[in-house]
Formats: C-alpha cells, sequence, structure tokens
C-alpha cells in the first residue's frame, strides 16, 4: 500500500475539510444545547458540563451517560453503556485506516480523537480518496469539535435562563442529524433495506417497552443487511 499524494496543500485541505463539515455542524445546534442543559439540568458543576463536552466529545454517550447517572446507575454500568453505543467507532477506524495508517502518530493521534459519526459520512461521501489529506480531515473535525462545545456552552447557559428546557424537544435533533448522516450512504438495496428493518424494528420494540430497543433494531438491521447482500449477491 503506497501513500496517496494530496493534490491539494495542507491548508487548503484544512479549509476544505471546514467548509464542507458546516452543514453538518448547523444541524446540530439543538443537539449540542440540549446536551449541555442536560448536564447542568442532572447536577453537574459548569466546570464538569463543559469538561464532558470537551473531553467525552460524543453526543449520544453524553445523553445516556447523564440519563444512567440520574437513575442511580454504577460506574460499571455506565461504561459497558457508552462502550457498545461508541463501539460503531471501531469500524469506522478499520475503514480510514487505509488512509490514516500511513500518517505520522502527531496526526494519527487527532485525527481518531476527532473521529466522530459526521466525520466518518463526510469522509465516505467523498468519492476522490486523495482529499482525504491529514488537513482536510483535521479541519473538518477541529470544525465539528469547536461548533459541538459551543452549542454545548450555549445550552449551559440557557439552562439556568429557561425552565424545563427539555420540553422543547431538542432531542429530535438528534433524528435529524442521523438521517442527514444515513441517507446519504444508502447506495445499495441491501442497505435501503436494512435501514428500513431497523427502523421498523426499533418502532416496534420502543412500542412494546423492550429495553436496548434502539441497539438491538442497529444489530438485527445489519446482520439483516449482510442477509440481503448474499442473498443478491452483491459486490463489495
Amino acid at each position: 500500500m503506497t501513500e496517496l499524494q494530496p493534490k491539494t496543500s495542507s491548508w487548503q485541505g484544512f479549509w476544505s475539510g471546514i467548509y464542507n463539515m458546516l452543514p453538518l455542524c448547523l444541524s446540530v445546534i439543538p443537539w449540542g444545547i440540549l446536551a449541555g442543559s442536560v448536564a447542568v439540568q442532572s447536577g453537574l458543576t459548569l466546570g464538569q458540563s463543559i469538561g464532558m463536552s470537551a473531553i467525552l466529545f460524543a453526543g449520544a454517550a453524553q445523553l445516556v451517560t447523564l440519563g444512567l447517572l440520574a437513575s442511580g446507575a454504577s460506574i460499571f454500568t455506565i461504561i459497558i453503556s457508552v462502550f457498545f453505543i461508541t463501539a460503531q467507532h471501531f469500524l469506522y477506524g478499520l475503514t480510514l485506516r487505509e488512509y490514516v495508517s500511513l500518517l505520522k502518530v502527531r496526526y494519527r493521534l487527532p485525527i481518531g480523537f476527532l473521529l466522530t459519526d459526521e466525520l466518518f459520512a463526510l469522509s465516505c461521501a467523498q468519492r476522490d480518496k486523495q482529499i482525504l489529506t491529514p488537513g482536510y480531515l483535521i479541519g473538518a473535525g477541529l470544525c465539528f469539535y469547536v461548533c459541538w462545545n459551543l452549542f454545548s456552552l450555549l445550552g449551559i447557559l440557557m439552562a439556568s435562563s429557561i425552565p424545563d428546557l427539555d420540553k422543547y424537544h431538542l432531542d429530535f435533533s438528534i433524528v435529524a442529524t442521523f438521517i442527514t448522516i444515513v441517507v446519504p450512504m444508502i447506495k445499495k438495496l441491501s442497505v435501503f433495506l436494512g435501514v428500513i428493518f431497523s427502523l421498523f424494528l426499533s418502532m416496534i420494540l420502543s412500542y412494546l417497552h423492550v429495553e436496548g430497543a434502539i441497539i438491538i433494531a442497529g444489530v438485527s438491521g445489519m446482520f439483516f443487511s449482510v442477509f440481503i447482500a448474499r442473498l443478491n449477491k452483491e459486490s463489495v
């Protein structure tokens, strides 16, 4: 495997990554506000709330952690839950390994920290993989990181001035964000059917109040998608 030669300079790639990430940053404004406000409402201090977004840097994991803390769950339960919720990052890393493994450690570490659902989706959407330079990946990831923390800080400040912020259904932004991530990646029949299967299964399990409905539906959808791909003899 040979290292890809970038078509653009590091700074050109950096600014290009920022530009391409901005639409996804705008879509998570309500989500970031929700995460910041829930942190304050869960009893965290100002410093703890800011640190959670800055260090953990995972919207779904942050909300689940706060919910488990509020319910009195043990540290072990929180760690296991967050592990499974963020396990897809192993797949993200393996997918991008071809473009990152040859980079120096000073590039690999920040890219690994900044790797989110949004950065992965943005990378996969690029047909010309030579665009995926260290500057591009770091620029896009850093842009999302800064925006996420700013939106979270806004939620932290709003939590003390706007009561019952959770009643405004800001959590719908989570659904909207993942729709913008998933839809462009549906390019095969197996993927489409897997998404539809997960959607309906999650709705049914949630209606039946089954614990872990979303995780069960997501994993089941992946197996169903693989089954359809083999049945249809789809090429990789």
